[in-house]
């Protein structure tokens, strides 16, 4: 099976997919990293394909980090004490597979798992 990575991420404040917001993907080595990747999630909250495939697909280390706070920002969100703004998540990929990270993300919480 050929490795890739895929994101999705969910509006729990508003209880639909986040369109629109910037996510930014780095390839972690020891203590320094490197961008891959930035995007916008489309109206279904999805990246518009995969993150990584085929030839760009290593195993190790990454962090996606989205960018919450402008999100909430750009939806007209007016809040007294904004509290997210980046959400990092920092994962390993260990075997060549399918590794889905999906986030639910408000403006004062979020989760995360390995999805399918």
């Amino acid at each position: 099976m050929a490795g890739r990575l895929t994101t999705h991420v969910l509006d729990t404040m508003h209880g639909k997919p986040a369109a629109g917001l910037r996510f930014d993907l780095l390839m972690l080595h020891g203590d320094h990293s490197h961008h891959l990747i930035s995007g916008l999630t489309n109206d279904d909250g999805r990246a518009p394909g995969p993150l990584l495939e085929g030839d760009h697909f290593h195993l190790g280390g990454y962090e996606l980090i989205f960018h919450v706070g402008a999100y909430f920002q750009s939806k007209g969100v007016d809040l007294e004490t904004p509290f997210l703004d980046l959400v990092p998540v920092r994962f390993t990929m260990t075997e060549m597979a399918h590794y889905h990270v999906p986030l639910l993300v408000s403006p004062y919480g979020y989760s995360t798992y390995r999805g399918s």
